[in-house]
């Protein structure tokens, strides 16, 4: 049978709406291939987390903590509700780096409200929560590129002051590669326009097969949208930066998509197979997306290649095999886009310690007692900090949404442990054994009672005192 949708629009025979379809149509677009407080430097400062916890879940792990452990308290009851529900605009007189830590905070705060357990799975915006990611990471270089750009001033009598304090003073305002957050989001309002003036500029009616293609020449013909085969460059995982520059990662065109269909009235839904992220329409015969029209099926029409890649996992779906495929929820896509961050800012920042892994320094304590000897400060690889930094951020964001995840907080530790922030890595590993498996466990142990004692030494020598901390 046909599977007919209905579009939430008025576009049969209306002579005004085919004229301003035409308009829409020839517009100028680019044309390509189809093919807490803080820590807001550098260094250490404290650091809060925003975790949520959905009250109703009755599962929850025994726990048998350490001492610091216990005293760090998993905190699954702070959530968005529990901070202020606004924070304070700041006055064009505020300095800038003023207003980049307040927007830190605010960004933070508005990402934890969008994707809160206490909110529905379908009323959460991946493009709003994407973007206060994108805000939070764009104010955390705004204040360092502002203390950097201060700091030369003081040291160069002759550089030329600062310019006055920019015009925007609220996170709405803040500019991300030129438009605010509200403005990204009208792009995708546009873009949905566009499909909409595309379906009455060819005349056609509005099957799913026929809306879907219209979606696909806006996307990838008319604007030009592709996948970056390898990313190397921070840009590309930044919801605001694909819309830009129309090149990002799978993940998040696959996002645009989603977003784009739902200004539409159309529901995507998606799932992980192998190392692709799919995305199909929700409809009652599964069957149907997989009948070939024009060399090609509807799954395809939306997957692009990787659907008839016979080296692709999705190359072998069909109909049934595809209902038993588990649906990933919003929070599921957010976190994915998040992991898919932290592995590209952790490579950025390891990029001199080629091979470098999160848990390599646990295998050698681990393994080798001489190496607990020589575990010391002056033995943590050096790594490029502000990339470390955005991947420690990234990595708190997905604590929010998955605190009960042990490998994601051991990575997190560890990735705390590499930016000399001891107590803190202490902290998230002692946490991690209690929700780690039994023999994972028994490989941090050794780790977080070294770690114990090089945080004693960091104390001891900052304090003025020489030499190496001893202990009977």
């Amino acid at each position: 049978m046909s599977t007919s949708y209905s579009l939430p629009f008025s576009v049969i025979n209306a002579t005004a709406a085919c004229t301003a379809a035409k308009s829409a149509a020839t517009m100028p677009i680019s044309i390509c291939d189809h093919h807490h407080s803080i820590s807001i430097r550098y260094d250490h400062h404290d650091q809060s987390h925003f975790w949520n916890h959905d009250k109703n879940n009755k599962s929850k792990p025994k726990t048998m903590m350490t001492n610091s452990a216990s005293s760090a308290s998993i905190m699954m009851t702070t959530s968005a509700s529990s901070a202020s529900s606004a924070y304070p605009q700041l006055t064009k007189d505020s300095s800038r780096h003023h207003f980049y830590q307040e927007a830190l905070k605010t960004a933070r705060h508005k990402f934890t409200q969008e994707i809160s357990f206490q909110s529905k799975d379908k009323d959460i915006s991946l493009a709003k929560a994407l973007l206060y990611v994108a805000a939070e990471d764009e104010a955390f270089m705004g204040y360092n590129r502002e203390m950097d750009a201060r700091s030369l001033m003081n040291e160069r009598k002759n550089v030329s002051a600062l310019p006055d304090a920019q015009d925007w003073n609220h996170l709405d305002q803040m500019p991300l590669s030129g438009k605010s957050i509200p403005e990204w989001l009208t792009v995708l309002d546009t873009i949905a326009k566009e499909v909409e003036a595309e379906l009455v500029y060819r005349d056609i009616g509005c099957h799913l097969v026929q809306v879907l293609e219209a979606v696909n020449v806006v996307l990838f013909e008319l604007r030009g949208f592709k996948r970056s085969p390898v990313l190397v460059d921070s840009k590309y995982s930044y919801l605001h930066s694909v819309l830009s520059t129309g090149s990002g990662s799978a993940i998040l065109l696959s996002i645009i998509y989603i977003e784009v269909c739902r200004r539409l009235g159309l529901s995507i839904v998606g799932s992980r197979v192998g190392e692709d992220f799919l995305i199909w329409p929700q409809t009652g015969y599964p069957e149907e997306l997989f009948k070939v029209t024009a060399g090609h099926s509807l799954f395809a029409v939306v997957n692009g290649r990787c659907v008839e890649d016979p080296r692709s996992m999705a190359s072998d779906l069909n109909g049934n095999s595809l209902l038993g495929l588990e649906i990933a929820t919003k929070r599921d896509i957010v976190g994915i886009a998040l992991a898919n961050m932290i592995r590209l800012h952790w490579k950025r920042a390891s990029r001199s310690n080629h091979g470098l892994m999160l848990t390599s320094p646990l295998r050698h304590v681990y393994n080798a007692d001489e190496n607990l000897k020589k575990m010391s400060n002056s033995n943590v690889p050096l790594l490029r900090p502000r990339d470390l930094r955005l991947a420690i951020m990234a990595s708190e964001r997905l604590l929010i949404l998955q605190p009960h995840n042990w490998a994601l907080r051991r990575d997190h530790g560890m990735m705390l442990y590499y930016n000399r922030e001891y107590g803190k890595a202490v902290q998230e590993l002692s946490i991690c054994m209690a929700f780690a498996p039994e023999e994972e466990a028994e490989v941090l142990e050794p780790f977080v009672e070294k770690l114990h004692l090089l945080r004693l030494e960091s104390s001891w020598k900052s304090l003025g005192h020489a030499g190496q901390l001893t202990v009977p």
